[in-house]
């Protein structure tokens, strides 16, 4: 391994989410040193996923698979579709395992600073299926951002012809908090969004 291809490792890990220049490096040195046992399994790993790892053509998750493995399932409620930004979203929710309905990821928001329209978003797809006769409740499980509320908003509107219940994920106080410690923002959605005793 050349110096110019120990640069290059720290180049490409730097710009992984979360992982500097500084990290990087100390990444870089630790698959060095590691080799045989960690280095080689990784490369094998990557080069591995470069050649399996498709995006499911009905939902927009990750997987081996085609349709993937949730939207194949049998079990699970396909009356239902839970649309989220980003795959990290539907992993989050995957991982409370309470859901047993579809998903459909976006691909992001809606964001005029970016200059990200409706067309660089996987919502015709969306939209194809609402649309279908199975489909009951759309769950916009967009994030609390203003893109994210901009989305859902979008969103509502485009469904609106497909007669489905839409539906929003609760937003407010999460447990353990304090009053005193929460943000106007979330203590008024708490407010709006609280339900009957």
């Amino acid at each position: 391994m050349t110096h110019s291809d120990i640069d290059e490792l720290i180049r490409l890990f730097s710009r992984l989410p979360g992982l500097g220049p500084r990290s990087a490096r100390r990444v870089v040195l630790h698959l060095i040193r590691q080799k045989e046992t960690l280095m080689a399994p990784l490369g094998t790993a990557i080069a591995s996923a470069m050649e399996t790892i498709r995006t499911c053509s009905v939902c927009g998750n990750l997987d081996t698979h085609d349709p993937c493995v949730i939207c194949s399932d049998g079990r699970r409620d396909p009356s239902v579709i839970c649309v989220v930004e980003e795959l990290a979203d539907l992993w989050a929710i995957e991982r409370c395992n309470l859901y047993k309905g579809q998903y459909h990821v976006l691909g992001g928001t809606l964001s005029a600073i970016d200059d990200r329209g409706p067309s660089q978003l996987n919502i015709e797809g969306l939209i194809e299926r609402a649309a279908k006769n199975s489909v009951k409740e759309i769950i916009l499980a967009t994030n609390a951002t203003i893109e994210g509320q901009t989305t859902a908003h979008y969103l509502t509107t485009r469904l609106e012809h497909c007669h489905v219940s839409i539906s929003r994920l609760a937003q407010g106080i999460p447990m353990g908090g304090e009053l005193d410690y929460l943000d106007d923002g979330t203590l008024g959605a708490a407010l709006k969004a609280r339900l009957p005793f």
